[in-house]
């Protein structure tokens, strides 16, 4: 048994769809990165053989369309907040959001710049915060996992399923 899916012998498993599309999202992350500074150098170490974020099935997508997470890593200036929200609402739903590093998180070293945005969290929702700066890449793998642990605890049918007037 894992989690909530039951293996009765090689050919049958028993569960709910939520468990098994849950299953399926966790397993194939696409994330958009959106890099500023030395955090985003710090994010291309996870893809290295210490943590590798490709064998929790994560894979980086150049287009907001293909992705489910974005990862805000570095200074966000008010110039850059309109293109993230509209890189945001470009994403399909359900999305996640990593801030990654101080700056992300609260605009760190800059944060008294006039034209520093003092985090993220300001302009769109974000579900997981990784502190640092620049935080490790064991950091950021942590964060990923977490977002797969949010996914499982979804309930993605009732939230994205279909509604009782299509059918």
């Amino acid at each position: 048994m894992k989690g909530n899916i039951i293996i009765t012998d090689k050919n049958t498993i028993v569960s709910t769809m939520d468990d098994v599309i849950n299953w399926m999202r966790k397993s194939s992350i696409w994330y958009l990165l959106f890099g500023t500074a030395c955090c985003a150098i710090e994010l291309m170490q996870t893809g290295g053989p210490r943590t590798d974020l490709d064998r929790i099935g994560s894979v980086f997508r150049s287009t907001p369309r293909q992705a489910d997470l974005m990862i805000v890593a570095g200074t966000v200036t008010y110039k850059m907040a309109e293109r993230i929200v509209l890189l945001y609402h470009q994403m399909a739903d359900p999305k996640y959001v990593i801030s990654m590093g101080s700056c992300a998180n609260c605009g760190g070293l800059f944060q008294n710049s006039y034209s520093v945005l003092k985090g993220v969290d300001k302009i769109i929702p974000v579900d997981i915060y990784v502190p640092g700066c620049p935080p490790r890449p064991e950091a950021l793998m942590e964060g990923v996992l977490a977002i797969r642990e949010i996914m499982m605890k979804e309930n993605y049918l009732k939230n994205h399923g279909r509604r009782s007037n299509d059918i």
